[in-house]
């Protein structure tokens, strides 16, 4: 067993985190098939723009989205490869009660 080093494991705590949030997670699963923009969210959600935008702040900042701007509207997509794997293999599982280890 290795010894805790919180520095090493700062950055990926941080990317679980902004994924732990239920409106966060949806977002990022919304990702996964294709890139999207905010008013995209904010028609399939019941929040304002503002709401969406922070989400997305949060999302980015951990860097587990990425965004570019077009015109007037920002795009989002899956930036991270890592997190994109993981949320895969939460959609594939999403209704069972737990998840075999292959």
């Amino acid at each position: 067993m290795e010894k805790f080093d919180k520095e090493k494991y700062d950055l990926p705590a941080k990317k679980f985190k902004a994924i732990g949030h239920p409106t966060r997670l949806w977002i990022a699963m919304q990702l996964l098939g294709a890139e999207h923009c905010v008013q995209e969210f904010v028609e399939q959600a019941d929040f304002d723009f503002s709401s969406i935008s922070q989400h997305l702040a949060a999302l980015r900042e951990a860097g587990v989205v990425a965004d570019e701007k077009r015109g007037k509207q920002v795009f989002y997509r899956l930036k991270c490869a890592c997190i994109k794997k993981f949320l895969k293999c939460v959609a594939e599982n999403q209704k069972k009660e737990k998840c075999d280890l292959d």
